[in-house]
């Protein structure tokens, strides 16, 4: 196989970007390497304009080196944000934080990279590797350093082309004036709570407010008994360790998430509900079976627990999802290099 016969795919997210090969013809992901992502956190006090061009510079940076200065194949990239049809990047509240102008990225890779660039929401390209072993509907949540989320339906992502829809992570579940900060600068956003970023800020709030009950749970013997050494590897070995003090932290962050679900379920009907993002994968089944009592506590309606529990499953572990996706997505809009094609 030759670099002619591949596609250089990127998945970039709030903490790390990823790059590697996609072969079309064997449906095989190769030579993946992860960098953490020249993001806010690199520097929380840089303009978002500043943090923005670093962005692009360091995705020029990864595509060449990936592609020995070549020009790529194809070019797809998977990006942690809104995004329109046309490659505008609308906001990017884990990669850039406040909402700055928004960001031609699709143009600005084409022309940087000499190769017309495709780019789309992480969790829109994620849905694309779903696709292809789902046989029906489905709706993908991610709970990582943010919370995301898209339904597949009727062999589409409902996305509008302004890159409305699969935002569930910045919608208003606390309306207390002292809510969770998000990311994007606003208050109470289901993302500063139930996310992996809201569920260590909820942990560490909590080893402060109940000293007692951290003092003696596992979660301390993992920290040395500091709260500020709290982080979230911790927090999940804790959690599948059946940690009371963890688990309960954990579970109260999860009521507002099974709320947004029942909303999706309700409005929108979609029975298949994939889990799949660092945090949640991390902790795993534990996760899933948290979630799935509260969503029974609160109701699904026409549902039954049984009926609950098997609507909802976990995603792959790995980290490749938007990487394989984006790649399968470029497979579908170049149908010359897709499997079986002449």
């Amino acid at each position: 196989m030759t670099a002619d016969d591949v596609f250089t795919v990127l998945d970039v997210g709030g903490t790390t970007l990823r790059v590697g090969s996609w072969a079309p013809a064997t449906g095989t992901l190769s030579r993946v390497r992860r960098v953490p992502v020249d993001g806010m956190h690199r520097d929380p006090g840089a303009p978002v304009a500043v943090v923005q061009q670093r962005v692009v510079e360091q995705i020029v940076r990864e595509v060449a080196a990936h592609t020995g200065g070549r020009r790529p194949r194809a070019l797809g990239v998977a990006f942690a944000g809104p995004i329109t049809a046309a490659g505008l990047v609308l906001a990017a509240p884990t990669v850039w934080g406040r909402r700055g102008d928004p960001l031609p990225l699709g143009d600005l890779l084409t022309r940087r990279t000499g190769t017309p660039a495709v780019v789309v929401n992480d969790l829109t390209a994620a849905a694309w590797r779903y696709a292809a072993t789902e046989p029906g509907d489905f709706c993908l949540l991610t709970v990582s350093s943010g919370i995301g989320n898209k339904v597949f339906r009727g062999g589409e992502v409902l996305v509008d082309a302004d890159g409305h829809g699969g935002e569930l992570g910045h919608w208003v579940c606390d309306l207390s004036p002292d809510a969770p900060l998000c990311d994007c600068g606003a208050r109470g956003h289901l993302g500063a709570i139930a996310s992996g970023r809201g569920v260590l800020a909820a942990t560490r709030r909590a080893a402060h407010t109940d000293g007692a009950g951290f003092r003696g749970s596992a979660l301390a013997a993992l920290c040395e008994g500091r709260a500020e050494l709290i982080d979230n590897r911790a927090v999940s070995e804790a959690v599948r360790a059946s940690d009371p003090f963890s688990t309960d932290v954990l579970r109260g962050t999860l009521t507002p998430l099974a709320q947004a679900l029942s909303g999706v379920f309700t409005s929108v009907g979609v029975c298949r509900y994939i889990l799949m993002g660092g945090f949640a994968l991390a902790v795993g089944e534990p996760y899933r079976r948290l979630l799935v009592a509260e969503l029974v506590r609160l109701g699904c309606f026409g549902l039954g627990p049984a009926q609950i529990d098997a609507m909802v499953s976990l995603g792959v572990a790995d980290d490749d999802h938007g990487l394989i996706g984006v790649g399968r997505l470029l497979a579908e809009r170049t149908p010359v290099l897709s499997p079986g094609a002449s």
